[in-house]
């Protein structure tokens, strides 16, 4: 007892096996459960036969417990031998036994066997469901299910019709003749429930539970002879499921208690009724009963024969009722077809049912029958129906993928099914894209020997079937699956030694293309390509790669020169030949200009082919490719290959229509960019052209406004005499200050604010527009002629700003004249040291109460003003608009004017190369209004009018004011 527990606690098929949680159909007494082995992952079906089922069968009295038991003890021997019966006998028509009986822990059975669909008890059923239902499209049962591709419902298992009908009729046939003259046994209970279809249609034997050796049978067996009267009599107190079926019982059983093989065949001739009946049951209706049947067999009109059509509802077919039914349902077992008899009848004579039995025994067929077997089959596929083809025939071609010499013949049946039939997609998926990544597994054959190249040659003839059928098998799988399963196949087929595989490959890439996803092609497939376009010899293969990159560049290889010859595409002019096209690249600009166009530059060969073949290929560049590489890279391949020995007039000249249009598209990009950028810029062109050709200070009226904000900043530093950081200057050492906003804000005694200044540079590009500069409430511009004069050394005073300046009162007759005649301040001189730099007291622009303006020693290496001219006596300070007092205060800061270089000349009675000259206050109590917009050329001019006063009053003599004036 112990060593039984143990045991149904380590069962094989509970601890290798993973079962579903529900079982996917009931036949008989068995559940039959999906189950997969854990090791290999193959698909069995488990039958469990539970004990309790037996007790649920009320009415019986506790007195007749013990006779109960022992019935029961009696089915369950019976479903032993069952299961027993099967794991002995090995037929393709008997269901096979992958796992032997074994008792379960509540005293139940449970074996496994090959994965089978459904019983035929149950697909009767399910028919019987369907026509009281209206049909398929109606309500829905266990046996049909949704389809998940593209809607629709679809049946879980096979369909019943004539040619499934002929055909599992034909392989009962066989297992019955395996039965009967091999294994020397009767069915004794031959019923649907007896009978289950597996995963590929085929109808298979099981239900041995009454088998038996037939009276009289020499033949040795180990199975124990039924007794008719147990079995005949039925036993209320067990459920019908598992006693006999009188109602596809022989007669033989019944009513001569003889056992025979021939009471098979009668069993079978009930069942061939069954199938066309309606509802599908068998024309015999004994409620369990030997006394019915008795009665039944005893009225003519109640027994099966011709005459009464053999009790079907429904009519049958001619074959049927003419030939096989008349000699299978008949009293007399002497008069009955034999199993072998029967397999030969007039109903399997037609070409389908000959071509199922052919293929049931193409194993044992010559090499040349298969071969012809295998040609002819394509004309008879349209007449199969969809169920056989999926079920039937493409499991049984699969299965013979392993002969490498018909693998050709194989696939081109294979793609056919699949192209047929409505569930091609998923019959593709399940059944086929596994065989073929094992045919085609890299690195198999090698070509060392005889034998291997032969197989390579035979598989390299599978490769091209494939090619061939790449659209099918584009439609029948995802993009996954073909990235993962069949791309390595054709990309083995771009890189084989075969040029014929090379070219049916690479003709391929239009249907493939929209399968894979962008990184998939530029990563995978394009290296492969452009391997073979650079290492071919072929002339061929050069130009199928050529139209490979058509197709990776967006366009169509079967427009012939749509590409080369349409210039409208080029410019993007509407035209009907361009919507034919693929609308955009497959590869990146960058992956078409840096790899693409290299290849093509490279080719050597000046062939016709070959370089029309380039020719469309640039004019899908020319759709891709910028504007300046077409112009730098693409235009001179171009010019080069249009020069070809080779070419005739007609083919130069389509050369010359792609270089015009992408001459065209260049000059109208080209245009646009530089329209674009002219709208962009400020001014008119030439001022534009002025502003390239200036150099240092810009001469012309608006010279100082065109040195932009930093030149302003550094004037107004040079003449305010303010430092910003430090002391140091340039070449002569002036003193960079600040002029405008800080220095108003230190006017009304604030503190000065600091200012972001920009350097400038005398080879500086001044900007093309001057820059107000605010002094005061005055606004003036900075005049352009006085940047012109300028030194290097940029020490120079505008004249908008000294036209805000208060009269100068002269310190002398000289000053005094040049006053009187100009109308601009007097010019005082004072006496300083050579090195001293002379200063320009503007303190009168400031508070009365604050002097910001004070001298500050030059100690450049600059002459100062001081020594220029020897008419003028330098003065200490000059103020504008203060009174005389403040001039004398010492933190006053200095301001010089040091001449230019190019207009020094010695003054005559000095020693020295520089007059020095300075600026006096004006009178303290009678200020001059300010002028807002001063011009000195008519003040200090040399010329006539009152300009003229300065040459007569100095006797045509250079003074300070003469370089001043020069300098502005």
């Amino acid at each position: 007892m112990f060593a039984s527990a143990l045991k149904s606690f380590t069962s094989n098929i509970s601890s290798n096996y993973t079962w579903s949680s529900n079982p996917s159909f009931i036949s008989g007494p068995w559940k039959v459960y999906d189950a997969k082995k854990k090791s290999t992952g193959r698909a069995v079906s488990v039958f469990v036969f539970d004990k309790k089922s037996l007790e649920q069968v009320g009415g019986l009295s506790r007195s007749a417990g013990q006779s109960v038991k022992r019935a029961h003890e009696e089915v369950i021997e019976r479903l032993k031998k069952e299961a027993s019966s099967l794991a002995r006998l090995r037929h393709p028509s008997i269901l096979e036994v992958v796992e032997q009986v074994e008792e379960t822990r509540n005293g139940g059975l449970m074996f496994a066997t090959e994965q089978v669909t459904v019983s035929l008890a149950g697909l009767l059923a399910e028919k019987d469901e369907q026509e009281r239902a209206g049909g398929v499209g109606g309500r829905s049962s266990r046996y049909v299910i949704e389809e998940t591709e593209g809607g629709g419902r679809r049946r879980r298992e096979v369909e019943i019709d004539e040619l499934e009908i002929q055909k599992g009729l034909l392989q009962i046939g066989k297992g019955l003749e395996f039965l009967h003259e091999s294994a020397g046994l009767l069915h004794g209970n031959l019923t649907p429930e007896a009978i289950y279809v597996n995963a590929k249609s085929d109808w298979k034997i099981s239900g041995l539970a009454f088998s038996s050796p037939p009276a009289g049978s020499n033949t040795p067996t180990s199975v124990t002879p039924i007794s008719l009267a147990e079995v005949l009599n039925h036993d209320p107190r067990l459920p019908r499921s598992v006693q006999l079926n009188l109602d596809f019982t022989s007669p033989d059983f019944v009513l001569d208690s003889n056992p025979t093989a021939s009471a098979d065949l009668f069993s079978l001739g009930l069942l061939i009724i069954a199938l066309y009946n309606s509802p599908h049951t068998s024309p015999l209706q004994t409620n369990s009963s030997t006394s019915t049947y008795k009665r039944l067999f005893s009225s003519s009109s109640t027994t099966p024969s011709q005459t009464n059509n053999f009790l079907s509802s429904r009519p049958l077919p001619k074959e049927l009722t003419s030939v096989v039914l008349p000699r299978l349902v008949t009293r007399r077992p002497v008069t009955r077809l034999t199993a072998r008899e029967f397999q030969q009848s007039q109903y399997f004579d037609n070409i389908l049912v000959s071509t199922i039995r052919f293929l049931d025994a193409l194993p044992a067929k010559t090499p040349n029958e298969k071969a012809q077997f295998m040609r002819g089959l394509p004309r008879v596929l349209p007449q199969f129906p969809k169920s056989v083809l999926d079920r039937k025939l493409l499991p049984a071609l699969i299965d013979e993928m392993k002969d490498r010499e018909l693998l050709a013949l194989i696939l081109q049946n294979i793609f056919q099914i699949v192209k047929m039939m409505p569930s091609g997609r998923r019959a593709f998926t399940e059944k086929v894209i596994s065989p073929l990544k094992e045919v085609f597994s890299v690195g198999g054959g090698g070509g060392k020997n005889a034998a291997a190249t032969e197989r390579e040659s035979s598989k390299e003839a599978g490769l091209m079937v494939l090619l061939e059928n790449l659209k099918t098998i584009t439609e029948s799988c995802s993009g996954k699956e073909f990235k993962d399963d069949i791309l390595p196949i054709v990309m083995m087929a771009m890189d084989s030694p075969a040029p014929s595989l090379v070219d049916a490959a690479l003709g391929s890439l239009p249907i493939i293309i929209g399968t894979l996803d962008f990184s998939t092609i530029k990563n995978d497939l394009f290296p492969v390509i452009a391997t073979v376009f650079s290492k071919t010899s072929s002339l061929g293969i050069k130009v199928r790669g050529l139209e490979a990159f058509i197709v990776l560049c967006g366009g169509d290889p079967e427009l012939d020169g749509s590409a080369g010859g349409r210039p409208d595409e080029m410019t993007g002019d509407a035209n009907d030949v361009s919507k034919k096209t693929s609308p955009s690249a497959v590869l990146d600009k960058y992956t078409v200009q840096e790899k693409v166009v290299p290849l093509l530059k490279a080719i050597k060969t000046k062939e016709p082919a070959v370089m029309m073949a380039a020719l469309n290929v640039f004019g899908q560049v020319g759709k891709i490719a910028d504007a300046d590489f077409l112009a730098t890279e693409v235009l001179p391949i171009l010019w080069a290959f249009s020069l070809g020995p080779l070419l005739n007039l007609q083919q130069f000249r389509k050369y010359m229509d792609l270089i015009q249009s992408l001459s065209k598209r260049i000059e109208q990009e080209q245009t646009r960019k530089l329209q674009e950028l002219s709208h962009n810029s400020v001014g008119s062109p030439a001022e534009r052209s002025k502003d390239f050709m200036t150099f240092s200070a810009t001469a012309g009226p608006n010279a100082m406004g065109g040195a932009g904000d930093s030149a302003e900043v550094d004037f107004e530093q040079l003449v305010l005499g303010k430092t910003s950081g430090s002391s140091s200057g340039g070449a002569n050492g002036m003193l960079d200050g600040g002029w405008g906003d800080s220095s108003i804000v230190s006017h009304q005694g604030q503190q000065p604010q600091p200012r972001a200044q920009t350097p400038t540079f005398s080879w500086s590009t001044p900007s093309p527009t001057s820059q107000p500069t605010v002094i005061g409430n005055t606004s003036s511009s900075r005049p352009a002629a006085l940047s012109s004069q300028l030194p290097a050394f940029r020490s120079i005073t505008p004249d908008e700003k000294m036209g805000n300046f208060t009269t100068l009162t002269p310190s002398n007759a000289a000053g005094a004249s040049i006053q009187a005649s100009s109308g601009f301040p007097a010019l005082q001189p004072q006496t300083q040291h050579p090195r001293d730099t002379p200063a320009l007291n503007w303190s009168g622009a400031t508070a009365p109460s604050t002097n910001v303006w004070s001298n500050q020693q030059r100690t450049n290496s600059s002459p100062s003003l001081s020594s220029m001219s020897p008419l003028y006596n330098p003065v200490s300070n000059i103020s504008i608009g203060q009174p005389t007092g403040i001039l004398s205060q010492p933190s006053t800061p200095g301001f010089a004017l040091p001449p230019p270089p190019q207009q020094q000349r010695q003054l005559p009675g000095s020693n020295n190369a520089f007059s020095g000259w300075a600026l006096p206050p004006p009178p303290p109590h009678n200020p001059v209004p300010i002028p807002q917009q001063p011009r000195y050329g008519a003040g200090l001019g040399t010329g006539g009018g009152p300009g003229g006063s300065l040459s007569s009053s100095n006797n045509n003599q250079k003074s300070g004011l003469d370089k001043y004036e020069s300098l502005l």
